[in-house]
């Protein structure tokens, strides 16, 4: 090992760490790998560009832009808008009128009456009058009494598919031809919903078509409607919606009108229908806020046809239109993402140095999205998604094409450290190598030994050529398990598997991922030693597993010439002997409480304590128990921990419940021990 780290560089890019280097090597890379490494550059900066039309992207934005109006909503709450007002038609004004569809056409023209005397600054109506009814005369009537401009839906089969036949566009169209001179004008309602049904966006009013009605209340008939995304707002009382809404039937009594006129005096007065079958739309910031009972009273997850159209007139109203991300800077961010990502891949640092990178780059694709939603910019184009997926195509790309340049340079180290390293860990020491100690150093590690049980008996029973396959296969699938939850495989000593964690490289999970592997060890034995169901194939033995926590020295031990990374001291012992105490316990696995504990894992079961031979201090011990049922873990348990504080009844539970597992040799052992040895005692093992 002494050697490899003398033969390696610290470079990662070894002769290719200047840019002569880099452009001799290049003439030596395969003319294919450059072009496919060209051609994922290629397909980086496209997704950075293009995420929001990409199908395997696009619900992402769409999900990401929802947060980001979510988050600027909940950061700019809006006091109800005195502005405008909203007159629906609501389920009891179906139910007082007795018409579902059409809506009653003898309470508009009676409400439309008595709004016009109260003054409102405009009249919108968010209803298609495009079929006829018997109240169309009495409509009619009202209509040319108006004085207030009022603004009436539209709509064109043109532009509204299979919603709108060109019987009822004909119909609307003589409807308006019949009420030229007077106040009542056409607007179009066209609005178009995202895939979801989610209503993000104006939208894209054709020349054709009359007036947007939103634009029309505001007085600005003419404008050229936004382009932008809807700025849905927050009520910073939950009790007092953004807007003020009365329904319909309030207005068709003069009397009870005339009570709301301050509620009406200079407001764009909008009329339509708040049915919960009809006409709604899913809101970004409503869809995420409804699994939130406190956002929920203030965000509805779906709002009327009538309430987008008055969220659109309010943001015109208030000019929060600001212009969209141009195409050229979409374009440049998108190849600023991917250079960001090629050039971390390239980077030579470490530490808190890549850290710094790393985090700079995370605030930028992640905070910086949010934080001009709220301060008001439109980041409805902005492919947030992309970026970051762009970033790892960028990274992951360009780190491919490094180690194709360095391969040379790290081949001899790779070779050196994989053979026992899992391949997480080889990769931070080729990145980091004062991160491997060589000379040995104390440090907590745990330690795994496993055992076959009677293998030596089986190989002499079978073929010779029959014990190599059927033992490597049996080591194939334990060292997967182990190299899998990141142990690095210490030796093997015939059948038997020594494994460490927490060397050469610890990690904080360390304890839940030596626990988990000796979980997956005992069901993957179990499988592997019941066969294919074949008579002929040899049967293994139960294979034993012995977990243990401690201090250690891990470094390189032996000659000058040969020599093996191991670790040695107590820990090593202890997790031995665990491993051999499973024949007298008749376990399959023992885990000491002082590796148990370190871990988050609820899989397992008392076994009591123990003394192991050669030892005088008891270990508290446990055995994996994934196939008891958990509410059986936790009464056995609880029953252990109160026997072992002096509660004899205890016993007799335990005692009654090793009827339910009469086949359970370990469970029955364990109870007869704790029998023999009484509240706080333990049982000692003579043999290693």
């Amino acid at each position: 090992m002494d050697a490899v780290r003398q033969g390696g560089s610290s470079d990662p890019l070894g002769s290719a760490s200047n840019l002569e280097d880099v452009g001799r090597t290049l003439k030596r890379v395969p003319v294919v790998r450059v072009a496919l490494t060209a051609l994922l550059l290629g397909i980086a900066v496209l997704v950075a560009r293009f995420s929001w039309t990409l199908p395997m992207t696009s619900f992402a934005e769409r999900v990401a832009f929802d947060v980001r109006s979510l988050q600027a909503a909940l950061y700019h709450p809006a006091k109800q808008d005195s502005r405008i007002l909203l007159v629906p038609y609501t389920q009891a004004t179906q139910e007082a009128t007795g018409k579902r569809s059409p809506l009653d056409r003898a309470i508009l023209a009676k409400a439309l009456v008595n709004l016009d005397r109260l003054h409102p600054r405009a009249i919108g109506i968010d209803i298609l009058i495009d079929q006829p009814q018997p109240d169309d005369p009495q409509l009619l009537a009202a209509f040319r009494t108006l004085r207030t401009p009022t603004w009436l839906a539209y709509a064109s089969a043109e532009h509204n598919g299979d919603d709108m036949q060109p019987w009822q566009q004909t119909r609307l169209d003589a409807l308006f031809k019949s009420l030229r001179g007077t106040q009542v004008r056409p607007a179009s309602i066209h609005i178009d919903a995202d895939g979801d049904n989610a209503m993000r966006n104006w939208p894209i009013v054709s020349p054709d078509l009359p007036p947007f009605l939103p634009l029309a209340l505001a007085g600005t008939p003419n404008a050229q409607p936004y382009q932008g995304s809807i700025r849905y707002r927050m009520p910073a009382d939950p009790e007092r919606q953004v807007f003020l809404s009365l329904p319909i039937d309030l207005f068709a009594d003069p009397a009870t009108a005339s009570a709301m006129a301050d509620q009406v005096r200079g407001r764009i007065v909008m009329i339509g229908g708040d049915l919960p079958d009809s006409d709604r739309f899913v809101t970004p910031e409503g869809r995420l806020a409804n699994s939130s009972s406190a956002l929920g009273r203030q965000f509805r997850e779906n709002i009327s046809g009538l309430e987008v159209h008055a969220t659109m007139l309010a943001q015109w109203l208030d000019g929060r239109t600001p212009v969209p991300t141009g195409s050229l800077a979409l374009w440049a961010l998108a190849w600023l993402v991917v250079l960001a990502g090629g050039f971390t891949a390239m980077l030579d640092v470490t530490g808190w140095k890549l850290g710094l990178v790393l985090v700079g780059q995370l605030v930028f694709f992640v905070v910086t999205p949010f934080w001009l939603q709220t301060i008001g910019v439109d980041t409805r184009d902005l492919p947030a998604v992309g970026w970051i997926v762009a970033w790892f195509i960028a990274f992951l790309t360009t780190e491919a094409a490094v180690r194709v340049l360095s391969s040379e340079q790290r081949r001899f180290a790779t070779a050196a450290l994989g053979k026992y390293l899992p391949r997480d860990i080889a990769a931070q020491i080729l990145r980091d190598p004062e991160k491997l100690t060589l000379s040995g150093e104390k440090r907590p590690i745990f330690a795994l030994f496993t055992d076959l049980e009677g293998f030596t008996r089986l190989s002499h029973q079978i073929p010779a050529e029959q014990v190599a396959p059927l033992l490597n296969d049996y080591l194939d699938g334990m060292c997967e398990i182990v190299l899998r939850h990141g142990g690095t495989i210490d030796k093997f000593v015939g059948d038997a598997i020594v494994a460490l964690w927490g060397a050469p490289i610890a990690r904080e999970d360390d304890g839940d991922r030596v626990a988990a592997a000796m979980l997956d060890m005992v069901v993957f034995a179990r499988e592997f030693s019941g066969g294919d169901g074949n008579d002929d194939q040899p049967r293994l033995g139960q294979t034993r597993v012995g977990v243990h926590h401690g201090e250690a020295i891990v470094g390189n031990f032996g000659g000058r010439d040969r020599f093996q990374y191991t670790a040695l001291g107590d820990v090593m012992n202890a997790a031995a002997r665990l491993e051999s105490a499973n024949k007298a316990l008749k376990t399959c696995g023992l885990i000491s409480e002082q590796a148990r504990s370190l871990g988050g894992s609820d899989l397992f079961r008392p076994m009591g304590r123990i003394v192991l031979s050669g030892r005088a201090t008891p270990l508290e011990v446990w055995e994996p128990a994934a196939q008891m049922p958990a509410e059986e873990r936790e009464r056995l348990t609880a029953l252990w921990s109160r026997f072992d504080g002096g509660d004899l009844a205890a016993l007799e539970e335990l005692q009654s419940l090793t009827s339910h597992y009469p086949d359970d040799a370990a469970f029955q052992f364990f109870v007869y021990r704790l029998a023999q040895s009484g509240p706080g005692g333990f049982f000692e093992l003579r043999e290693k």
